[in-house]
């Protein structure tokens, strides 16, 4: 039998692992012990963080980052064909969502390799969750331009998407250009449109709203170098 491709979460931050996901990604991490990643040290640093007794001398880790040579990733799952397991392992999150892997996954699937997905804390679907917005009809629209004149023109573009086809949009930001965005989303949308902040989602500093601009206009949240999710519905 082949191995399989599994998709394993991880936090969102220095949580407990086991506070945010089933105990059945512990269970998956104690059987695999070849990992495609982005980072060693912080894979190194989450595995034992869930599996603590796991002898970390005989993982393999195989890098997938944006400098990962597109030829040497096609072998990653060489070892599925022996019978032997590979874990997607995410940053943060949920592997192959707003985070690299998709090209693994879509490399498993051409070679007959079954994927497993297993559940874990979308920081994406969180905020979407408790935003009070259209969760039937949305759309994740990653980055927005960093410069200014462009950010503005791509705010209006998705408030305008928004009001024509009733759906929420959703979008993230750099940390530490958080408070442009806010700034900007402040400027450029109208008063009556709704603006969800979801910041350090399943933290202890979680922090949550959902306001029109023109309450955000009296408020000003602690948005610097804290992960955060935008979310905005007309």
């Amino acid at each position: 039998m082949k191995g399989k491709l599994y998709l394993i979460p991880t936090t969102l931050g220095e949580n407990e692992p086991l506070e945010v996901m089933p105990y059945s990604v512990r269970t998956t991490v104690e059987q695999i012990d070849h990992y495609i990643v982005e980072n060693e040290k912080s894979a190194r640093k989450f595995i034992k963080k869930i599996t603590p007794k796991k002898a970390q001398p005989s993982l393999v880790f195989m890098k997938l980052d944006k400098y990962a040579d597109e030829l040497e990733t096609r072998t990653y799952l060489d070892v599925c064909e022996q019978g032997i397991s590979v874990g997607l392992l995410s940053e943060a999150g949920v592997p192959a969502v707003a985070d690299p892997g998709a090209t693994i996954v879509k490399l498993a699937h051409g070679k007959g390799i079954q994927v497993v997905p297993l559940v874990g804390p979308s920081s994406i679907l969180l905020a979407l969750m408790a935003s009070g917005m259209n969760g039937q009809n949305f759309a994740f629209n990653g980055y927005l331009p960093i410069e200014r004149a462009d950010r503005k023109k791509a705010i209006k573009e998705l408030e305008r998407n928004s009001k024509e086809k009733n759906q929420s949009q959703i979008f993230i930001e750099t940390p530490y250009r958080n408070e442009k965005m806010f700034s900007d989303l402040k400027a450029t949308l109208t008063p009556g449109t709704h603006l969800c902040i979801a910041t350090d989602i399943t933290l202890p500093s979680e922090y949550i709203k959902t306001y029109t601009v023109s309450e955000w206009k009296q408020r000003q949240p602690s948005l610097h170098k804290r992960p955060t999710i935008f979310i905005i519905q007309k």
